[in-house]
Protein backbone atom coordinates (compact mmCIF):
# COMPACT_ATOMS: atom_id res chain seq x y z
CA UNK A 1 0.00 0.00 0.00
CA UNK A 2 2.81 2.35 0.68
CA UNK A 3 4.35 1.84 -2.85
CA UNK A 4 0.72 2.41 -4.83
CA UNK A 5 0.50 5.35 -2.44
CA UNK A 6 3.27 6.84 -3.48
CA UNK A 7 2.82 6.16 -7.22
CA UNK A 8 -0.19 7.36 -7.32
CA UNK A 9 0.87 10.75 -5.61
CA UNK A 10 3.91 11.02 -7.70
CA UNK A 11 1.85 10.64 -11.01
CA UNK A 12 -1.06 12.69 -9.46
CA UNK A 13 1.89 15.66 -9.18
CA UNK A 14 3.61 14.71 -12.64
CA UNK A 15 -0.33 14.92 -14.02
CA UNK A 16 -1.55 17.33 -12.16
CA UNK A 17 -4.37 15.40 -11.42
CA UNK A 18 -5.48 16.60 -7.59
CA UNK A 19 -8.34 13.56 -7.32
CA UNK A 20 -4.80 11.09 -7.76
CA UNK A 21 -2.93 13.21 -5.31
CA UNK A 22 -5.63 13.00 -2.57
CA UNK A 23 -6.46 9.41 -3.40
CA UNK A 24 -2.89 8.42 -2.78
CA UNK A 25 -2.21 10.46 0.37
CA UNK A 26 -5.04 8.79 1.49
CA UNK A 27 -3.50 5.19 0.66
CA UNK A 28 -0.22 6.69 1.94
CA UNK A 29 -1.47 6.94 5.40
CA UNK A 30 -3.63 3.88 5.47
CA UNK A 31 -0.45 1.87 4.47
CA UNK A 32 1.72 3.72 6.91
CA UNK A 33 -0.62 3.04 9.87
CA UNK A 34 -1.20 -0.36 8.57
CA UNK A 35 2.77 -0.47 8.72
CA UNK A 36 3.16 0.49 11.63
CA UNK A 37 0.04 -1.68 13.86
CA UNK A 38 1.64 -4.48 12.63
CA UNK A 39 5.21 -3.77 13.74
CA UNK A 40 4.27 -3.56 17.33
CA UNK A 41 2.53 -6.93 16.92
CA UNK A 42 -0.71 -6.37 16.04
CA UNK A 43 -2.77 -9.24 14.02
CA UNK A 44 -3.97 -7.59 11.52
CA UNK A 45 -6.91 -9.49 9.40
CA UNK A 46 -6.25 -12.13 11.17
CA UNK A 47 -2.42 -12.50 10.17
CA UNK A 48 0.06 -11.35 12.50
CA UNK A 49 2.27 -9.20 10.01
CA UNK A 50 0.87 -7.27 7.50
CA UNK A 51 3.51 -7.75 4.75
Amino acid sequence: MLILGALLLIVGFLLHISLLVTIGIIVLLIGAALMIASRTGHAIGGRRHYY
